[in-house]
Parts: structure tokens; C-alpha cells; sequence
């Protein structure tokens, strides 16, 4: 018989105001009760609470406002992910993988939607951000750190044209900044700067025409040749390292 796995008091307390904030007891932007007032009202010690109140903060459930109290967030999508952006920028070559998988089928569907809903200012975006893409830092032109900003933007503006705020948040969460600067760094073939671009360029051109498989197919394109180099990169990294 398997043994029930006990909770602390301080999980328990973390699910009870997360139960009242889904309840409707607290609404986002509403300033929870003063600390001894919660306590007593959850049956726990003032620090069993602000240790939950502290994790709560930690995932953007929460924020403590100086000298005004804690209040609930605004719940907003990207808040709720920071944790998985975390993740993306910590986890080894094996796990990176697994997320860029996924990455790949979430992004190649906010490009097929994206396709159906653009608009101008958003393709317009988009085109300077290629603008900045055309640089090759391999060749001494441009600064790295400009191109991987303009490659991360293009992302983030594609999949906010879904017109999908929860499904553009997960996008975001993946494409992890500190993933694609580690992609670019390590690249060492020639090329590779004029591919990435040709790639975004038939992105930008799918999106442009309102093809939504297109769209789809060359981003998902885009991204497997990132999860080629990284399952590449892992396997001739020697044991260990």
C-alpha cells in the first residue's frame, strides 16, 4: 500500500489562496487582507503564510507593493510562465530538446494563425526586424547581441499577431533569449547567419501572403534546424561536461 504523501503547512496554505483567488474571493489587482488578518482567517502561523505569500510572488501570483500590502496580479499569461522561461534557460541538452519540440508545434501553430490575422504595423515590424537580421556578425558586420534581439523580436511579434495572448505567452516562454544566444554563439559553420535569415525571410513572406499552412511548414522548418544543431551540439559534447 502506497504511503499518502503529506504536505507542509505551508503547501496547504499556498493551495488555500489559490483556491480563493480562482473562487473569486480575491480578484486580480485586489490587496489581499493584512498579514495577521489572513493568518487568522487561514488557521495558520503568520510564517507558514509568508513563506506561501513568498512562493505565490515567485510565480507572479502575487506582489508585494512597498508600503501598500500584497495584492493579487493581473494573472496575465506571460506572469504565470516566467517559470518556464526558467526552465528553458537552465535545463540540459536532452530536456532543451523536449522543449524545443514543443516549441516547434506551439509556434508553427501561432504562425498559421498569425497568417489569418496580421496586420500591417505588425508586417511592418516584422520587415525591420529582418532589417537588423541582415547583418553578419561571422563576417564582421553588425553586433551579435542586436541580431539575436531582432530574431527574438520577430518571434514575439509573429506569435502576438495570433491574436492569442496565452498562446503567445507560451511562444515567448520557449524562445528563451538565453537559448538562442547560446544557439548563435555555438554555430561556428559558415552561413549560418544568411540561412537563419533566409528562414525568417520565408516566415515573414507566408505571413505577408496570408498563407497559413505555408506559415506553419517553414516555422516549423525554422525551429527543427535549431533542435538539429542542439541534438548535434550534445552529442559531441564529451562525457561530463
Amino acid at each position: 500500500m502506497a504511503t499518502p504523501v503529506r504536505t507542509s503547512v505551508t503547501e496547504e496554505t499556498i493551495e488555500r489562496i489559490k483556491a480563493m483567488i480562482v473562487g473569486g474571493e480575491f480578484v486580480p489587482g485586489e490587496r489581499l487582507p493584512t498579514e495577521r488578518e489572513l493568518a487568522e482567517r487561514l488557521g495558520v502561523s503568520r510564517s507558514s503564510l509568508r513563506e506561501a505569500i513568498r512562493a505565490l510572488t515567485l510565480v507572479g501570483v502575487l506582489e508585494a507593493r512597498q508600503g501598500a500590502g500584497t495584492y493579487v496580479t493581473s494573472l496575465a499569461p506571460h506572469l504565470l510562465l516566467d517559470a518556464v522561461s526558467m526552465l528553458v534557460e537552465l535545463a540540459p541538452g536532452a530536456t532543451v530538446l523536449e522543449l524545443l519540440a514543443v516549441r516547434r508545434v506551439l509556434e508553427s501553430a501561432a504562425a498559421a494563425q498569425a497568417a489569418a490575422h496580421i496586420g500591417p504595423a505588425e508586417l511592418e515590424e516584422l520587415a525591420g526586424c529582418l532589417a537588423a537580421m541582415r547583418h553578419d556578425p561571422q563576417r564582421g558586420d553588425g553586433d551579435l547581441d542586436e541580431v539575436i534581439r531582432a530574431d527574438l523580436r520577430f518571434h514575439e511579434v509573429m506569435a502576438r499577431a495570433s491574436g492569442n495572448a496565452v498562446l503567445a505567452a507560451f511562444c515567448a516562454a520557449l524562445g528563451s533569449r538565453t537559448l538562442r544566444a547560446r544557439v548563435h554563439r555555438g554555430r561556428g559553420e559558415e552561413g549560418v547567419f544568411a540561412r537563419s535569415l533566409a528562414e525568417h525571410q520565408a516566415i515573414y513572406e507566408a505571413l505577408r501572403d496570408r498563407d497559413p499552412g505555408r506559415a506553419a511548414a517553414v516555422t516549423a522548418a525554422h525551429i527543427a534546424s535549431v533542435e538539429a544543431f542542439v541534438r548535434n551540439a550534445a552529442g559531441n559534447a564529451a562525457p561530463g561536461s
